[in-house]
């Protein structure tokens, strides 16, 4: 009987140690099968957003306008010809401030009117001022200066002074483009 007793408990002993053991392997498991599981997921999650992900076709605004940039419109007034700074300006419906007439709704009607206003001159020279300022935001920028100008009458009476110079730009394809214009000189 203590034979079988022995017998029995160690029977009972390996059945114990073996069923630790099945529960220890069957954690292992469990916790590999779960770790498999939770990787998967992830691994889907990550490749169906980038999948999702589009890349913009929308190009970049280009660089904001510097001082130079900037100054190649002035340079083309200067030539007295708005035929020279219409690339610089955009079509259709905005408004432009000139310093006479009091305002115009679009470049068309800027450049025809402009026109009459310098046919009087036979030259002129304008020089933006160390006070430019660019503020770009996006495809849009505002820019604040003033401006030198020597223009000469064809009668030879020369007209000098500084303006007021506001313009807010707007890209469109690639390029900035004067929407609006504003420019005027101080009364005197």
């Amino acid at each position: 009987m203590f034979s079988q007793l022995i017998f029995s408990e160690s029977r009972f002993s390996r059945s114990m140690f073996n069923q630790s053991r099945f529960n220890r392997s069957g954690f292992n498991q469990s916790v590999i099968k779960r770790s498999v599981v939770i990787s998967v997921c992830v691994f889907v999650l990550v490749v169906s957003g980038a999948a999702k992900t589009k890349k913009s076709t929308t190009p970049a605004a280009p660089a904001a306008p510097d001082k130079a940039s900037l100054q190649k419109i002035w340079d083309g007034w200067g030539t007295l010809n708005p035929d020279n700074v219409a690339m610089y300006y955009a079509s259709g419906p905005h408004t432009f401030f000139d310093i006479a007439p009091l305002k115009y709704a679009s470049w068309g009607e800027y450049e025809t009117g402009v026109k009459t206003e310098l046919g009087d001159y036979k030259s002129a020279k304008f020089t933006l001022n160390d006070d430019v300022a660019v503020h770009a935001e996006g495809n849009s920028a505002w820019v604040t200066a003033t401006v030198a100008f020597e223009m000469t009458h064809k009668s030879g009476k020369i007209d000098m002074g500084n303006m007021r110079w506001t313009a807010i730009l707007e890209n469109q394809d690639g390029k900035w483009m004067i929407v609006h214009e504003h420019v005027s000189v101080p009364m005197q």
